[in-house]
């Protein structure tokens, strides 16, 4: 499975994102802001989304929405 972030680059377990969009986060009062690094992403079983730590929480996030830093 290849996983790939907005620009076409290839992702990978570890790797660090860029958000291109500021998100806000369902259930709270969180907006993820555009520019933000999120290190560590780990990949999903869903080619469309990552599993990062961002804001002290675990998030699913859109590959659309990111592009790799």
């Amino acid at each position: 499975m290849e996983v790939k972030d907005s620009n076409g680059n290839l992702l990978k377990d570890g790797d660090s994102v860029i958000l291109i969009k500021s998100l806000p986060v369902k259930g709270t009062s969180i907006t993820l802001k555009k520019g933000m690094v999120i290190k560590n992403i780990r990949l999903t079983e869903d080619d469309a989304e990552v599993e990062c730590k961002a804001e002290k929480m675990r998030v699913v996030l859109k590959t659309a929405f990111l592009k790799k830093g």
